[in-house]
């Protein structure tokens, strides 16, 4: 059987961490995953876009067992205690995912705030609700309210300079996001190959974990990333074609569909972003090239300079893909979709998963090694 030191501190079954995907609901799929004894991460971002994604909003609060009428800090209780009571009699593990940029900081502190609070009024859940996984922001600022309250802390990075930085921040597990990934990726590309084994040189140690993502999707791929020094692989693209995703059937089939370089980049909400290649990612790019060009230079823009109908032309194209539009929709994920030729069960993933993997690791000394 796999094991790693992911697997000892979280306390689950394999190295996997299921990627907190938004902007749509997880929360079944994180049931499903937790179940299946990899970390299962909720997706928090769909709740921050009431205003401008109400669909998303109630579609997310339906899914976590509340009311549209809930604000966000009530969503999130009910979420948790939901989660919890599908995963406890299994021992499934999970946590939540938390955007902590600067423009989300609001948002961050009730989410963040809402789960102390829920995990301290229900200590029993801390035997399965162990994670606060922070990403897209500096973590700097919030180790003494996540550890102080006894979380394990993770945070996804696409660089050196930004392990160093959690490394300084007291970040228990550092997950290194190559540009292979989908939706969100860095403004300066540094793929997995090369960004996994230098994050494990730069800052693994005896109390700093390292995990990979982007590109991680089946036992070859785990097996990889373990064998270029991390403890574990952070999947996402290949846990929204399963049967259990929440993620609509539309995008799941559009996965199965990818094949070869079948993803582009085109902006996204906070950056760069991958999307599945088709008609309506395909202008994206155009227009992003036009009014954007430093998604493809490495050179940042923002929100007080960017021309924001490319930000409009995303939040109608996601509507559309809500609504199973498919001449309209826009559908993140990562390169990995190429290599994705089928809708499994969580669990029959998982297990097809661990036993390549094994089976892999296990061949390596008798094959090259005399």
């Amino acid at each position: 059987m796999i094991k790693s030191r992911l697997c000892d501190l979280v306390g689950i079954k394999y190295p996997i961490i299921q990627a907190g995907m938004g902007p749509f609901s997880n929360n079944n799929l994180c049931v499903a995953t937790a179940n299946a004894g990899v970390l299962g991460l909720l997706s928090m971002s769909g709740l921050c876009g009431r205003e401008i994604q109400p669909y998303v909003y109630n579609a997310w609060v339906k899914t976590a067992d509340g009311s549209p009428d809930d604000d966000m800090a009530t969503a999130v209780e009910k979420v948790l205690l939901r989660t919890y009571n599908k995963t406890k009699d299994k021992g499934g593990v999970f946590g939540i995912n938390v955007m902590v940029s600067a423009e989300m900081k609001k948002e961050a502190d009730i989410i963040i705030n809402k789960a102390i609070e829920v995990r301290e009024k229900h200590p029993e859940m801390k035997k399965n609700f162990k994670v606060i996984f922070t990403s897209a922001g500096d973590p700097v600022g919030w180790h003494d309210k996540i550890k102080g309250a006894g979380f394990i802390w993770m945070h996804v990075v696409p660089s050196v300079k930004g392990a160093l930085r959690c490394k300084k921040a007291g970040v228990d597990v550092i997950v290194a996001s190559g540009h292979e990934g989908g939706f969100h990726t860095s403004w300066e590309p540094v793929h997995s190959m090369i960004l996994l084994p230098a994050v494990v040189e730069a800052v693994s140690d005896e109390k700093t974990l390292v995990c990979g993502a982007g590109g991680y999707c089946d036992g070859k791929t785990l097996a990889a990333a373990l064998v270029l020094g991390g403890d574990g692989a952070q999947m996402g693209t290949r846990f929204i074609a399963t049967q259990e995703s929440d993620f609509n059937q539309l995008w799941k089939d559009s996965i199965v569909a990818a094949g070869d370089r079948g993803t582009l980049v085109a902006r996204g909400f906070v950056g760069p972003a991958r999307w599945l290649k088709n008609p309506v990612s395909e202008e994206h790019a155009r227009n992003t090239l036009k009014k954007s060009p430093g998604v493809y230079l490495g050179e940042p823009d923002d929100m007080s300079t960017i021309d924001f109908s490319l930000i409009q032309y995303e939040l109608d194209a996601l509507e559309a893909t809500f609504n199973s539009n498919k001449d309209k929709a826009l559908m993140a994920g990562g390169e990995a979709a190429q290599r994705i030729n089928d809708i499994p069960t969580v669990n029959d993933l998982v297990q097809e998963i661990a036993k390549e993997t094994e089976d892999i690791l296990k061949g390596v000394q008798k094959k090259f090694l005399a």
